[in-house]
């Protein structure tokens, strides 16, 4: 054979290799990376090597993170990635209309006292749908959340009206948002007031004022939508209402909470 001449090994060698069967490393190889893709597929291809060696020894595999990292790279099966946004212009000196309360303190040592609230667009063929919602940054569960085909203060409202049903207020809960108009709405303001609700706003163009808020889009952004178009508004709803309910609350492991999942981290630190 003129291949095993070239490479100098003799043909009983060649063949011996051509059968040789799987060591036994590399059949538990093999078996970790059927684990680590099914793994993969069930958590929507957004585990990273750090959270995936975490998900794997909840499932009782004593495996490396090296090892993880390594077959997953040999099978392709890496995290879903964003696109990276132009950084936008920051006006640093505008006076704002209220008060940043929060401060960027976006820690908080018990539920219901700091929550943060935003609207994003997430584009379809039929017209871009709306979602807003509200935030704990204790546990950066989605407490409250509101889908609608317009940007208006209904649609803050509604995310409002969903927290405020779901959760117990605490004396002096502060909730954070940026300046869009549907938040400096008149009735909205007069809820907050009603309900103790103490406003706080981000200054003016500054985006990291509200950086969980931010945090919390670009994943749902990264990890659901990552450039697909959804056909219509009711196919974006389903599959919002499945990532912040079935997924990211109650499956999602969180870096922040020393990824446990956000409904898992308060049960586990219930008073």
């Amino acid at each position: 054979m003129s291949l095993c001449k070239t490479l100098k090994v003799s043909r009983s060698g060649y063949y011996h290799w051509l059968c040789r069967k799987p060591s036994k490393r590399e059949q538990v190889n093999q078996s970790i990376a059927g684990v680590i893709a099914r793994v993969h597929a069930e958590t929507m291809q957004v585990y990273g090597s750090p959270r995936m060696h975490i998900e794997l020894a909840d499932r009782g595999y004593t495996v490396s993170i090296g090892r993880v990292a390594r077959l997953m790279s040999a099978n392709d099966l890496n995290a879903k990635q964003g696109k990276r946004n132009k950084v936008r212009q920051l006006h640093r000196n505008s006076i704002p209309p209220v008060d940043n309360i929060l401060n960027r303190q976006f820690h908080a040592d018990l539920p219901n006292i700091k929550w943060v609230s935003d609207i994003t667009f997430i584009e379809t063929r039929e017209g871009f749908l709306y979602l807003a919602v509200v935030l704990d940054l204790y546990s950066r569960a989605i407490v409250g959340w509101s889908m609608s085909s317009k940007i208006d203060e209904q649609l803050v409202q509604d995310a409002l009206t969903m927290a405020v049903d779901q959760r117990e207020l605490n004396s002096g809960l502060i909730l954070h948002s940026d300046q869009g108009s549907q938040y400096k709405a008149k009735y909205y303001q007069l809820r907050l007031q009603n309900l103790g609700i103490i406003c706080s706003m981000s200054r003016k163009g500054e985006c990291h004022d509200n950086a969980v808020a931010e945090s919390f889009f670009h994943s749902l952004k990264t990890e659901l939508i990552c450039g697909t178009i959804f056909r219509d508004r009711l196919t974006a709803r389903q599959a919002i209402f499945k990532y912040i309910e079935v997924f990211y609350n109650r499956k999602r492991r969180h870096s922040t909470l020393n990824y446990q999942a956000p409904l898992d981290f308060e049960i586990m630190n219930a008073a």
